[in-house]
């Protein structure tokens, strides 16, 4: 049995669209009831933020988990903010993409660039950043390379620092830009619930 290309899944996704502070929102629903929810940026079309949710195990929905865009939501409890203020000085990872590129953010990194390198680990499908200075170490995968089954390329990944943020990028294979092309094309054919301009009159 072929394996449906991750593509064909996001095809058979039921998917809903809601624009939204200059966002446009689209939630997907798939077969197996996992659920993924993206925003994008109606100027750029780059995308924002995408996060995962599955069902527990006593049927109900789980937590959404974040892939992409910022770790932490207004809908914090004052409590929760209150420990997020007090870490504030501790590194802060999380995933931001530009249209060409995977993009990864680390802030309070304060060290110089040369403390740092960033490799590819082929066999375990990871990037991996280390310090010669010991200070801090991070393994992360790229869920979008898994899900497309492409190779890891170490000519693909670089990194900069500033303002004590470590940035990693990590150059979109041409599978994936053509895939997101495609798929950018069918997400535009879906009229957003609250679309104002008469779209939706038509019961």
């Amino acid at each position: 049995v072929t394996v449906p290309s991750w593509l064909e899944r996001l095809r058979a996704a039921s998917k809903t669209a809601l624009v939204q502070d200059g966002k446009r929102k689209i939630h997907y629903l798939f077969e197996d009831g996992k659920e993924m929810a993206e925003e994008y940026d109606m100027k750029t079309g780059q995308l924002v933020s995408r996060k995962w949710r599955e069902k527990n195990t006593l049927g109900g929905s789980g937590k959404w988990q974040i892939e992409v865009g910022e770790p932490t939501s207004p809908l914090l409890g004052a409590l929760e903010s209150e420990l997020i203020k007090e870490s504030s000085s501790n590194p802060v990872f999380m995933r931001k993409d530009t249209l060409s590129s995977f993009q990864w953010r680390i802030r309070n990194l304060p060290y110089p660039k040369e403390v740092y390198s960033v490799s590819v680990e082929k066999e375990q499908r990871c990037c991996v950043i280390r310090t010669t200075n010991k200070k801090y170490y991070k393994k992360f995968s790229i869920p979008d390379l898994d899900r497309y089954q492409l190779p890891l390329d170490a000519a693909a990944l670089s990194f900069t620092h500033a303002n004590n943020t470590l940035i990693i990028t990590y150059q979109k294979p041409k599978e994936i830009l053509a895939a997101e092309e495609q798929l950018q094309k069918e997400l535009k054919k879906i009229k957003a619930a609250n679309n104002g301009d008469g779209d939706c009159k038509t019961q």
